[in-house]
């Protein structure tokens, strides 16, 4: 099993009130933001890491959702292409940081290809990749190339209804997948023990695994009691401020 020892997060910018929404539940108050986003920090404080805070930059407001900007893996960083034009050079003030933790083994997707890694999950060695508004075939196609180099393999999945594919996906490590909605009956997770995450609270089918704690919205108390009933601690934090701006729990930590 993996054992994350680093996390990169950013702080979000006073800009963010603007970002990027399908959401139709208002804008975001900005020091309630602010607020849940060091509540964010504090819990991943409780998981063993090491934790990389880069600053605000307001040019970018959907910038605190690092993880849309590179891809993670035990071997090599790629540096991703985001699909939506406001973001795509939010990689350029995430490159650097990144080279520091990778050195020689950071790769990139280039034109016409794009990728959000909101769209990509790792099982294991295997890395799923959402086809999506955010995300194409070229791109989904040059991740996986370069993958392979590395000795990783991956595989596209066609998005129907959702933002990102872990909008409704998070694997918890131990073959145990939360699922919501059109991934329920995905053949491509067929394998795996899927926790159905019901309709109404299809929001807290985002958590992410950090060494043995599951951090997930607060609010979801069925969704809650199913991860706990799996042996995990569970770490809830509020994040109505980032739902607002189609944002979850993985979105804003680059985790590895």
């Amino acid at each position: 099993m993996i054992r994350f020892k680093h996390v990169i997060t950013r702080t979000p910018s006073k800009t963010l009130i603007d970002g990027l929404t399908s959401a139709n539940l208002g804008k975001p108050d900005y020091q309630k933001a602010l607020d849940q986003h060091n509540e964010y920090i504090r819990a991943l404080q409780q998981c063993d890491v090491e934790i990389t805070i880069l600053p605000a930059n307001d040019q970018f407001p959907d910038s605190v959702f690092v993880e849309d900007t590179a891809l993670c893996t035990p071997y090599c960083a790629i540096i991703t292409r985001p699909g939506a034009k406001s973001r795509l050079n939010e990689i350029e003030i995430i490159e650097d940081c990144i080279t520091q933790f990778y050195c020689n083994h950071v790769e990139r997707i280039s034109a016409p290809g794009t990728v959000e890694a909101g769209d990509i999950m790792m099982v294991g060695s295997h890395y799923y990749i959402g086809l999506s508004a955010r995300t194409n075939q070229q791109g989904a196609e040059q991740m996986i190339a370069i993958l392979s180099k590395y000795g990783l393999t991956g595989s596209i999945v066609t998005l129907d209804k959702v933002l990102h594919l872990k909008t409704g996906l998070s694997y918890l490590e131990n073959n145990n997948l939360l699922a919501t909605g059109e991934f329920i009956t995905k053949e491509a997770f067929s394998h795996l023990n899927i926790i159905e995450i019901p309709e109404q609270e299809s929001y807290a089918a985002n958590c992410i695994w950090v060494n043995g704690n599951v951090i997930m919205p607060a609010g979801y108390p069925i969704t809650k009691a199913k991860i706990q009933a799996l042996g995990y601690n569970v770490i809830e934090v509020d994040t109505s401020e980032y739902r607002k701006i189609d944002g979850g729990v993985s979105c804003m930590s680059l985790r590895f």
